[in-house]
């Protein structure tokens, strides 16, 4: 073996090496799954911690999920660290730690979720707007930088 084929190798080594560690303090300091189920009872898939913590959540309320069945749902696997779900009847993946920060997608796929509930908003307020705005005419036209209509 050469010496630069040995520095490569000693490289390669000590990031196996940096690897392992952070990945042993990631277990040692983030909750991962230890087992995971759907509760068709109550239609909420339950993961149990290694802090012995269970939370719960609906998949209709989580990217890739929202429209299985409980057939899709029956079979969850958990990676071999723990922080990551796999529902291979849907090839579907949710991250443990980000579930945990609330998460439940990726963030445009949030951000149109949190959208489409403000749109089915009701209020009395809104309600005498829309009221309002139908006995003008509708919603009033878009004006364009030139100053005329659409």
């Amino acid at each position: 073996m050469s010496d630069d084929e040995r520095g490569l190798y000693l490289d390669e080594h000590e990031r196996f090496v940096e690897a392992n560690r952070a990945g042993q303090e990631m277990l040692a300091t983030i909750p991962h799954a230890v087992s995971a189920r759907y509760d068709r009872r109550i239609g909420r898939v339950v993961v149990r911690l290694s802090t012995a913590l269970e939370i719960s959540f609906s998949p209709r309320d989580v990217q890739g999920l929202e429209a299985a069945t409980w057939e899709q749902l029956r079979e969850i696997e958990i990676d071999p660290p723990g922080f990551g779900l796999h529902f291979p009847a849907l090839d579907a993946d949710l991250y443990i730690p980000a579930l945990l920060e609330g998460f439940l997608g990726s963030k445009r796929w949030m951000a149109s979720r949190l959208g489409e509930l403000g749109g089915k908003a009701r209020s009395a307020a809104k309600a005498r707007a829309s009221r309002a705005n139908g006995r003008m005419g509708g919603r009033p036209k878009k004006v364009t930088a030139a100053g005329g209509g659409q």
